[in-house]
C-alpha cells in the first residue's frame, strides 16, 4: 500500500515537473500575444519598443551558446529558441505595420551602416541579416574560446544581463512619451507573473547564479513599468488589450 502511494506521489511530481518545464519553454512567449493583437487591431506599433526584441534576441542567442559551453536545463535552451522565433514574429508584424503607414519614401537599411538608424530599419530582412551576422560572430568566438571556463561564465553573465534588461527599452519609451499609450498592460502583467514563476523555478532547480540575478532584476523593472501605468493614469491613453 505504501509502495503504491509512493509511486503515485512520484508520478504526480513527474507530471508537475513536465508541466513546469512546459510553462518555462512557452510561457515567455505568452505575454507578447496581447501586444501582437493590440498592434494588429490598431495598425499602430508606436507604443511597443522594438528594442525589447533586440534585447531578447541578443540575450537568447548568447544563452544558446552559453548552453554549448555549460549545459543547463533543456527547457531553458528550448525557451531561447521559442523566444527568438517570437521576437522575429513581433518584428515582422511591426515592419509590416510601419511599411503600410509610412508616408516618406526614404528607407533605411542595415547595409547603409548608419548608426543613427540602428534597429530602425525599414525591412524585416535587415533584422534577419543582423541576427544571422550576430549568430555567426558568436559562433566563431565561442568555438575559439570554448575550453576557457572564464569565457563561458562571462558568456552566461552577458546573456542574463541582456535578458535582465528586457523591460528597460519599454520603460524608457514610456518615460520619453510620458504615456503608456499603445503598450499592452496585459503584456507587462504577464511579464511580471512569468518572471516571478521563472525566478522561483531557478531557485528550486538550483540554476546558475546568473539566472537568479536576471530574474530578480526583471521583476524590479516590471514593477517600475506598472508604476508608470499608475503614474501616467489609466485613462484614454492606455490600452488594456
Amino acid at each position: 500500500m505504501e509502495q503504491g502511494s509512493e509511486e503515485n506521489m512520484e508520478s504526480s511530481w513527474t507530471l508537475l515537473s513536465w508541466m513546469a518545464s512546459g510553462v518555462m519553454v512557452f510561457g515567455g512567449a505568452v505575454p507578447y500575444v496581447p501586444q501582437y493583437q493590440e498592434i494588429q487591431r490598431t495598425s499602430n506599433a508606436e507604443g511597443f519598443s522594438t528594442r525589447v526584441c533586440l534585447v531578447l534576441l541578443i540575450a537568447n542567442i548568447l544563452r544558446i551558446f552559453f548552453w554549448i559551453g555549460k549545459q543547463f536545463e533543456l527547457p531553458l535552451l528550448l525557451q531561447s529558441v521559442v523566444m527568438i522565433l517570437t521576437m522575429l514574429a513581433m518584428l515582422h508584424l511591426c515592419c509590416s505595420i510601419q511599411s503600410s503607414n509610412r508616408v516618406s519614401t526614404k528607407q533605411h537599411h542595415i547595409t547603409d551602416l548608419d548608426l543613427r538608424y540602428f534597429w530602425s530599419w525599414s525591412s524585416f530582412e535587415d533584422y534577419l541579416m543582423f541576427c544571422f551576422a550576430f549568430t555567426l560572430l558568436c559562433a566563431f568566438i565561442t568555438f575559439l574560446f570554448l575550453d576557457w571556463l572564464l569565457f563561458v561564465e562571462a558568456l552566461g553573465s552577458q546573456a542574463v544581463m541582456f535578458e535582465a534588461m528586457l523591460g528597460l527599452p519599454q520603460l524608457l519609451q514610456n518615460y520619453n512619451n510620458r504615456s503608456t499609450r499603445g503598450m499592452s498592460v496585459k503584456m507587462v502583467l504577464l511579464w511580471t507573473a512569468g518572471d516571478v514563476f521563472k525566478t522561483t523555478y531557478f531557485v528550486i532547480n538550483e540554476s546558475p547564479a546568473q539566472f537568479l540575478v536576471c530574474g530578480a532584476v526583471q521583476i524590479l523593472i516590471d514593477i517600475a513599468i506598472l508604476l508608470q501605468v499608475g503614474y501616467y493614469g489609466q485613462d484614454s491613453r492606455i490600452k488594456l488589450g
